[in-house]
């Protein structure tokens, strides 16, 4: 992909209207105050930073060098400064980019970008240091962690450059897949979680337990996956691995692929919540504003930051 057509797609995933939105969201996760984690200075995590809150009247029994002395040369009374500490955490966000996250829905590429990018923002101007990974044959490559809200722009360039394309092997990528340990991390995971055969996804879960941190699934998927508009022959194609078969699909055949394709979502939750991973399914026509507060209110770390 060239470097015009990079910017040109950038442009048109993440315009203006989008990017007001995130502010927005920002906004609406800092007046929900029951959002704010309970217990996180229990964890072992380190590093802090210290916001600026208030002021309050200085008393006796307050520490001197608090003391505000400019505004006391205006106001002639003495206020110290109050701050918050505000811990600092590392966010994750993995990408799955193999060719089923976007043929033949392209839907699912552009929301997997618009999530990735949401959460980067929503780290970055929460004060925590943020990655972005791709993941599909193997894990893919990454940003050098970034801080402040002027590298959002640096995550904007990398989500538009990936490429979707090649296979998925969740479980070799899952169990490679290492966070760092120096601070408390918050992993999300964007993929439809499609492997290799049924059962991976849950092999896969499995390493993705042993992650260190707070690890949220989010599985991805197009209605059409659920209930398919199909009759009569049809021929199937695996994005993927490139295979083809010719088969008849009956209106019995498609109740029977509904259920099983329910069973495969079912699975899935249920195996994450065995190994308390919070998982969300995220339809590609599902209203984006509020499925995302919905991600981040069921008790992120990363929502009650200066909640």
């Amino acid at each position: 992909m060239s470097s015009s057509d990079s910017n040109t797609e950038s442009e048109e995933l993440f315009d203006a209207d989008f990017l007001d939105r995130l502010k927005a969201l920002f906004l609406r996760l800092r007046k929900r105050k029951q959002l704010r984690r309970k217990g996180i200075q229990s964890t072992p995590a380190t590093g802090y930073t210290r916001e600026f809150k208030d002021f309050r009247q200085y008393t006796p029994r307050d520490d001197y060098r608090s003391i505000d002395w400019r505004l006391y040369a205006r106001l002639d009374k003495l206020f110290i400064r109050l701050y918050e500490e505000i811990q600092e955490f590392h966010v994750h966000v993995v990408v799955d980019t193999s060719a089923s996250m976007s043929e033949p829905f392209a839907e699912k590429r552009s929301t997997a970008l618009k999530l990735a990018v949401a959460l980067a923002y929503m780290g970055l101007v929460g004060h925590h240091r943020v990655n972005l990974y791709e993941i599909g044959e193997d894990v893919g490559d990454t940003m050098p962690p970034l801080k402040g809200q002027g590298s959002f722009q640096r995550v904007l360039d990398f989500a538009s450059d990936l490429k979707f394309e090649g296979v998925t092997d969740l479980e070799k990528c899952f169990e490679r897949f290492q966070p760092s340990r120096r601070r408390y991390g918050v992993i999300f995971v964007i993929s439809d979680l499609y492997g290799k055969d049924i059962d991976e996804a849950r092999e896969a879960i499995r390493h993705a337990s042993k992650w260190p941190g707070e690890v949220h699934f989010i599985q991805v998927y197009h209605p059409w996956e659920e209930k398919p508009d199909l009759d009569g022959e049809i021929e199937l194609f695996d994005v993927e691995t490139k295979e083809e078969r010719r088969l008849w699909f009956t209106p019995r055949d498609r109740a029977r692929y509904e259920e099983r394709y329910q069973e495969f979502l079912n699975d899935i939750e249920l195996a994450c919540q065995e190994r308390q991973i919070d998982y969300q399914r995220w339809r590609t026509d599902y209203p984006f504003d509020e499925l995302f507060l919905e991600l981040l209110s069921r008790g992120s770390a990363l929502a009650g930051n200066g909640a």
